[in-house]
């Protein structure tokens, strides 16, 4: 099972310059990305100031003290029983060494805050420390160094504790409800990477004395409308520390620790909702968690495997109306996990991922979810395809979220906001929109008489608006049924279809588009099309409208619809591509073959998926994939289709990886032994000689390390290629032995200047044992290699 560690949230040191903050931002954790001066944002106005933020002299609403929610089934409700969405976004900055929030340095914390609201944002997660709480509570909170006063001149001597009340004031303004989270143990920009809850002199106890305080300081403010207990607790079966889940009352259960949090946070407001994330691993049937085998365990991201709640659900006693669960998930360009191998899409990890790790919950009607993380860069590729993937399932479960996030400056995942603090990443953002809460047009706040976006905003409503004045049950009229359900077009694999839409006293949001008894998709327009189906069979469609509160109309006359047969009767699939294999390739090319299929009648066309995605339609039994990224490993499977559309099932994956772009000599590390001197995360050093420059080799956050090769015989070597890991080694050293006892070594190379990237170093040198011993690290972390090459005859 390949495991991960990301560092999502690592953002280096921000420093002063001149009055103006430039930062060190991660890439994949560390790369480090020096910002330059940042233009200055002028703030919108300056506001008067007090302890609880903006003063009333600038008209916002406050704190109303009806905006509580809570749970029935796996839906959150107002204190009328209306049903609402949290639909958010995740801003980072308390947790980190900072402590305020990031961008602060060059945007404007009432501008930032405002657009959010604008643009339908209305839930924002906020990580924070135990560590920062506890300076809090102590009256030990500090002047930040990390505010432009010039970009921000509302916050000038503000302290952090200060800066987090004001914004909380300019949420009441702007109809934005927040989510608290404990990140991290201590105040530090990768202490997320830390599996537990507590840390050196960082007690369980003052954990939870933590989350007494701050509960204690907002409870009678309903902006802060939920508690994440802890940010993805983890760690494998080998690992100590880590987190496990079960019935016992054990110091690392964190079940036990989410009752022991929640009820101690519930007992000081009994209307805040508490949210409980899931671990890593959990046993499988029949196993312990004495058990130091991986087989024995299920594996997902940090945060993300709930399985345990089916056999130990989370107790908050009569509080248990305030439980939320809250599992992360992620693509693959944040870790290459097995699922995302071979040939998926929504319903594998549905079926395969979702579904068994939390998704269950909902379906079963246990609990609410809200995924607290998700996101990430678009590639137009396999990331892309994940995340459009959970966030229609999202969108048609209207499961709850906070989206990974707001800052630019998050290493693997980006965010919604580009590198001025200012400008939305429109791209982004427009795949984000459609789980964004939303009638009639506009957005839907949480805020009962704010609306999304403050007084005056042409872009959002309040929930008073949606439900009328505060009735309870608000608006439970459903659509009317879409009539005139017809199909204008069909082949013999898909089935167009088109109604005429349905109305509602106050807004359709969509439709939900059912073939038989499943639900196969929805549309926010009349229409949709039905891909993938068998030429020669019928297939029967009913639609059913849907409204912003949740109201489903009755389903709509059935249309019956027979797919054409493509001249004939032929129903029967090609067989399967066989003995896929790579012919060729150069540094932006692959050269691909495979067997021919059969077919009753003949094949048409042969399909080339890469990476899951199909890139090809050729006819003979070859292709060549062009404009590829030299030394990048692409998995590759081929399909047969017939004239009818019938199409066989994905051949065998093939993996392959393009050239590396400089010559000298032929590679002799690929598939050979190799060994560290660590290991961090389960990132194996062979994982450093494999070709897939998705996956990594990891040390541990020491100087010193290295990692070994043995290249099979004694040969003469003319280059080494190291593809360096964001956190990478500033002085090291390439050395080859020929001594079975590793006792003496030649180097080949060495520097004290190193800069990360990919160093091609051409060497002159005899061995069997090629080692990277890297002596001091750019980073905090370890030193990390995505591969380590080894050319030569």
């Amino acid at each position: 099972m390949n495991l991960f560690i990301r560092r999502r949230s690592v953002a280096l040191r921000a420093a002063a310059v001149a009055g103006v903050m430039a930062v060190a931002v991660a890439s994949g954790g560390l790369a480090a990305h020096a910002a330059g001066a940042p233009t200055a944002v002028p703030p919108s106005s300056s506001r008067p100031f007090d302890a609880a933020g903006p003063s009333a002299e600038t008209g916002e609403a406050a704190a109303t003290g009806k905006d509580w929610l809570h749970t029935q089934g796996n839906q959150i409700v107002d204190e009328n029983g209306d049903k609402v969405w949290l639909t958010g976004t995740n801003w980072f900055g308390f947790n980190a060494t900072e402590r305020v929030f990031h961008g602060l340095w060059s945007g404007n914390i009432t501008g930032i805050t405002r657009s959010m609201a604008d643009r339908g944002i209305n839930i924002v997660r906020v990580p924070v420390s135990t560590q920062l709480l506890l300076e809090w509570k102590n009256g030990r909170a500090a002047v930040p160094s990390g505010v432009n006063t010039y970009a921000n001149p509302e916050l000038k001597d503000l302290t952090t504790l200060q800066v987090f009340d004001y914004w909380l004031a300019l949420c009441e303004q702007y109809g934005i409800k927040v989510l608290l989270d404990v990140h991290s143990a201590e105040a530090d920009n990768s202490g997320h990477i830390h599996p537990v809850w507590w840390k050196g002199s960082l007690t369980g106890e003052q954990f939870y004395a933590a989350w007494e305080w701050v509960t204690a300081r907002y409870k009678d403010n309903d902006t802060v409308v939920a508690m994440d207990v802890k940010n993805e607790p983890h760690g494998k079966q080998t690992e100590s520390p880590r987190a496990k889940w079960d019935g016992s009352t054990d110091q690392d259960n964190f079940k036990y620790a989410c009752e022991t949090a929640g009820r101690r946070i519930l007992a000081i407001n009994p209307k805040v909702l508490v949210l409980c994330e899931g671990i890593e691993i959990y046993p499988r049937a029949g196993k312990s968690w004495s058990s130091q085998a991986e087989g024995d365990y299920h594996f997902n991201w940090w945060g993300g495997n709930l399985r345990g709640v089916r056999d130990h659900p989370v107790d908050l006693g009569t509080g248990i109306s305030q439980l939320v669960y809250s599992p992360h998930d992620y693509g693959p360009l944040v870790f290459q996990q097995p699922w995302f191998k071979g040939d998926w899409n929504r319903t594998t990890l549905e079926r395969d991922v979702w579904d068994p790790n939390w998704l269950y919950l909902h379906k079963e009607n246990t609990a609410p979810l809200l995924i607290g993380e998700w996101g990430g860069f678009l590639d137009d590729g396999p990331n892309q395809k994940w995340m459009t993937a959970l966030r229609d399932l999202i969108a048609e479960n209207r499961i709850h979220q906070t989206f990974w996030c707001l800052n630019p400056n998050s290493g693997d995942t980006g965010g919604l906001l580009l590198n001025d603090w200012t400008t939305w990443d429109e791209a982004k953002y427009a795949l984000l929109k459609p789980a964004l809460w939303q009638s009639g047009g506009k957005f839907v706040g949480l805020d009962h008489q704010v609306k999304l976006g403050g007084a005056g905003s042409t872009t959002g409503i309040s929930l008073a608006d949606l439900y009328g004045g505060g009735t309870p049950g608000g608006d439970t009229r459903a659509p009317t049924v879409p009539a005139a359900l017809t199909s204008p077009a069909k082949t013999s694999t898909s089935v167009s279809l088109s109604w005429t839409a349905a109305t509602d006293d106050v807004g359709v949001t969509g439709y939900d588009v059912y073939r038989g008894t499943a639900r196969i998709g929805t549309s926010t327009t009349p229409s949709y099309t039905d891909t993938g189906l068998t030429p020669g069979t019928a297939y029967t469609y009913t639609v059913r409208a849907r409204d912003a509160a949740g109201n489903t109309s009755a389903a709509s006359t059935p249309l019956t619809v027979t797919t054409p047969t493509g001249g004939g009767a032929d129903t029967t699939a090609p067989s399967v591509p066989g003995n896929p294999r790579s012919t060729g390739r150069t540094t932006t090319g692959i050269t691909l073959a495979w067997d021919a299929s059969t077919d009753n009648v003949g094949v048409s066309a042969y399909l080339v998926f890469r990476d899951g995605t199909q890139v090809a339609s050729v006819a003979g039994t070859g292709y060549t994939d062009a404009g590829l990224t030299p030394s990048t490993a692409h998995t590759y499977t081929v399909r047969a289709r017939d004239a009818a559309g019938n199409t066989s099932a994905a051949s065998v994956p093939l993996q392959v990886s393009t050239a590396d772009e400089t010559g000298g000599g032929t590679l002799l590390s690929q598939g050979r032994n190799a060994w560290a001197s660590s290991t961090e995360a389960g990132n194996n050093p062979d994982r450093a000689v494999d070709g897939d420059t998705s996956t990594r080799w990891g040390s541990t956050f020491q100087d010193n390390q290295w990692i070994n090769v043995d290249l099979g015989a004694s040969r003469t070597l003319s280059r080494v290629v190291l593809d360096w890991e964001a956190a990478y080694a500033r002085g090291y050293r390439v050395q080859v032995s020929n001594d079975p006892n590793f006792s003496t070594w030649t180097d080949l190379y060495a520097t004290t200047t190193g800069d990360g990237g990919t160093d091609t170093l051409t060497v002159n040198g005899t061995g069997r044992y090629v080692r990277v011993l890297g002596q001091t690290r750019a980073t905090p972390y370890g030193i990390s290699l995505y591969e380590f090459r080894v050319y030569g005859s």
